[in-house]
């Protein structure tokens, strides 16, 4: 875009270099930050008001079996954070991160109001059912539940573009060159924060609340009318944004090692390859200077020059699909490196998907009253005690605890990231077991001294919901170590070019894992249906056996946790040769707040 005038405290103005192209910049940061954190805390209210209390609207409005409505919100959550690989390809690709979040934000905000129509209009959802026998009562019809997976798949396509291009484009705003810039965009990834931390709370309290005691047409109105907000904000900002142009997915250098790699396979590699092989750096790579590391070294012969090779005027390969770099493929065995390290982690995240979805369903027959009022706390809602854990732990760990382990270990970050990493998975194992010994209690209870019963639920515990509390808490704890620790160990094992796809990386982790969650609940429900113990997974909780599926995904973690070992072990850290590029270690520590 072209430099516009404006006061030094608001206007900085760049030139960038782009390949061969110079690219000027007028940083606006100071005056686009309350549009985009506006736009940033509607679209988080309006999306997490809308998909966190999914469960229990498809199972009381659209009258689903437990297990069915539980597969679907799974495989929705997961094609959510699936799409945000193809968000980011595209993103970076074709059409940048402005005119993505702008096609983003106005699908999901059709596809909330898709969803809320489904609620508002009777002839949308099948009517309400007031048998006690689940049974008996009337499913959608076709018409209903494809008029409803539309609403769910607007809403997928709108989080593949917010998701990994929302943070990047705030930071986008601030000169990366000067203080000021960084000062403002380390702001920006405090705000960013907090945002999300303020819409989990409000969407797990005020909205719960109104979506479950006074209306789901109103329940589910006030997200869409929120996400309208954030589309009037993001746009209201079009004229003074910073767009920086698409420069092509470094995933397209990656399939170029791979492809020269192949055509190359029967050349023989020399002893020292580092010292004979093609090894261009562009002036303009944003990249560090990477070492030559001997895992993969099929890899190396990508760069092995034969005759036929031809060189650019400026260093540079003719033919990038027969002749790469040394730092290219340096930089595919990053991404491949890691590849094992986030597989291991997603078997985690399975764990954490119950803290989300059947906590909910152990909450509805337990005692929800508040103290000795008649007043019902929202079976969603208790899931805010996790994200009250997440940010309370934060601070303690990053003021307390790391400044002790630093003195001790003489780490930068007192324990490794992996390390990190590893003390979440074995407090994911901690939190299943606690979990199913507390199932264990309130089947109990309920089978002997329940407070009522109620129709489709059956028997209601006469345990407090509040003893939830100790799991939930637990699972805070544990997210506090892994998934934050997994946004540091993607930021700094990444390429620099690749981080966006590392932000993806995340996502696509929740998306393998929530499909692995849904295939099991389906496969433990097909397989104990006729079984002489029972179904495990039954609509009544309190004619099942919920506890031994949570010692089933604790045993899960306790392989997973061996096979992350192996792969840890195994792990090289990325090494720069060269300093001229150092991470800012304010914003990156706030970029992984934000998680």
């Amino acid at each position: 875009m072209e430099p516009k005038k404006g006061t030094m405290e608001n206007n900085e103005k760049a030139i960038h270099t782009t390949g061969e192209s110079e690219v000027h910049y007028n940083y606006k940061g100071l005056q686009t930050m309350p549009l985009i954190i506006g736009n940033e805390a509607f679209e988080k209210l309006g999306t997490i008001g809308t998909s966190h209390n999914l469960l229990v609207y498809l199972t009381t409005v659209f009258n689903m079996k437990s297990i069915t409505a539980t597969t679907l919100v799974q495989v929705f959550h997961g094609t959510t954070n699936l799409a945000s690989l193809p968000g980011a390809f595209l993103c970076d690709t074709y059409f940048g991160r402005y005119k993505t979040i702008g096609f983003a934000s106005v699908s999901s905000f059709l596809g909330m109001l898709v969803l809320t129509l489904t609620a508002a209009v009777t002839n949308l959802h099948p009517p309400q059912c007031h048998s006690e026998d689940s049974e008996t009562c009337s499913g959608p019809t076709t018409w209903q539940f494809l008029f409803l997976l539309s609403g769910l798949g607007l809403m997928v396509v709108g989080a593949g573009g917010i998701r990994p291009c929302n943070l990047a484009f705030g930071a986008d705003q601030f000169n990366p060159n000067t203080e000021s810039g960084k000062r403002g965009a380390n702001s920006f990834f405090n705000w960013y924060y907090f945002t999300f931390t303020f819409a989990m709370m409000v969407s797990l309290t005020f909205i719960v609340y109104v979506q479950s005691d006074v209306s789901w047409g109103w329940g589910l109105a006030i997200p869409c009318f929120l996400m309208l907000l954030s589309c009037v904000f993001f746009f209201a900002g079009s004229k003074i944004y910073v767009k920086v142009k698409p420069d092509g997915s470094p995933l397209t250098n990656a399939v170029r090692v791979i492809v020269a790699a192949v055509r190359k396979r029967h050349l023989k590699l020399t002893e020292q390859p580092w010292m004979s092989l093609f090894n261009h750096v562009p002036k303009s790579s944003v990249n560090s200077k990477l070492h030559h590391t001997d895992q993969f070294r099929c890899l190396d012969k990508a760069a092995i020059m034969e005759p036929e090779d031809t060189i650019n005027s400026d260093g540079s390969a003719a033919n990038p699909w027969r002749l790469c770099s040394m730092q290219q493929i340096e930089e595919v065995k990053c991404l491949l490196r890691v590849i094992p390290i986030w597989a291991s982690c997603i078997i985690y995240y399975i764990a954490t998907n119950q803290q989300q979805t059947y906590v909910v369903f152990q909450a509805l027959q337990s005692n929800r009253r508040l103290g000795n009022t008649n007043f019902k706390i929202p079976a969603a809602s208790y899931s805010v005690f996790t994200m009250i854990a997440l940010a309370t732990l934060i601070p303690i760990y990053d003021r307390l605890i790391v400044p002790t382990l630093r003195r001790i270990t003489g780490k930068e970050g007192g324990i490794t990231m992996l390390q990190r990493i590893g003390f979440g998975l074995v407090l994911a194992i901690i939190t299943m077991i606690i979990s199913a010994i507390i199932e264990e209690k309130r089947r109990t209870l309920a089978l002997t001294n329940p407070i009522q019963i109620e129709p489709r639920r059956g028997a209601i515990s006469s345990l407090s919901a509040f003893w939830l509390v100790p799991q939930l808490t637990l699972i805070g704890f544990s997210e506090a170590f892994t998934i934050i620790g997994q946004v540091e160990f993607y930021y700094k094992q990444f390429p620099e070019n690749m981080r966006s796809i590392g932000g993806s990386f995340l996502f696509i982790g929740f998306a393998a894992s929530s499909y692995l969650s849904g295939f099991l609940l389906s496969l433990v429900h097909h397989l104990t249906s006729g079984s002489k113990m029972g179904n495990w997974l039954p609509e009544d909780l309190n004619k099942g056996r919920l506890d031994y599926f949570y010692y089933l995904v604790a045993a899960m973690g306790v392989i997973n946790f061996g096979c992350f070992l192996v792969c840890a072990n195994w792990y090289k850290y990325k090494e720069n040769s060269t300093t001229a590029l150092e991470v800012d270690m304010k914003d990156m520590q706030s970029e992984k707040d934000f998680v």
